[in-house]
């Protein structure tokens, strides 16, 4: 008898990872999702991290909410079901224009996204994929057994005036 899926939704500053009867999901607006998917192992780890770097908290936990710590966690995770991050394959969502303002929170979702880039880069694990920036937010879901990550993007009638200068790199 087949087994029925687990579903996991994560809040802002979660992460969870998974073997293949899971089904991650979550729902970003300026926030990024970064997935981690080892094909033959069928495991992945997702996050929804709401701000780069790791908030030069120097010497405590590591936090979810911010990226070089999610990340980290994502990787322990990875490791504990049997995963190296190269064998990995990463997708990344969000980064979305949700402030019409200009100032720190207009661009945050740019700073996100980028962030992600770099820290995947830095570690060597490969971007097959990215829905990146724009106005508006995404619903994703991520689907362990294969890999696959639906998106839905629900675009602003709106952008503001930084999304219309912000890179567009989106690509499922």
């Amino acid at each position: 008898m087949d087994r029925a899926p687990t579903e996991i939704y994560l809040l802002p500053g979660e992460h969870a990872a998974g073997r293949a009867h899971c089904r991650i999901r979550t729902l970003l607006g300026s926030c990024v999702s970064i997935t981690l998917w080892q094909p033959q192992l069928q495991v992945g780890t997702m996050s929804h991290f709401l701000l780069p770097g790791n908030g030069d908290r120097q010497g405590l936990e590591l936090n979810g909410r911010y990226g070089h710590d999610a990340l980290a966690l994502m990787l322990l995770d990875l490791k504990m079901l049997g995963a190296e991050p190269q064998d990995c394959e990463a997708k990344l969502f969000g980064g979305g224009a949700m402030f019409a303002s200009e100032g720190p929170l207009s661009t945050v979702g740019w700073r996100n996204g980028e962030a992600a880039r770099r820290m995947l880069a830095e570690r060597g694990i490969r971007v097959v994929s990215e829905s990146l920036y724009e106005a508006g937010h995404r619903e994703i879901i991520f689907h362990v057994a294969s890999g696959e990550v639906w998106v839905r993007h629900a675009r602003l009638p709106e952008a503001g005036p930084t999304a219309a200068t912000w890179p567009n790199r989106s690509s499922s």
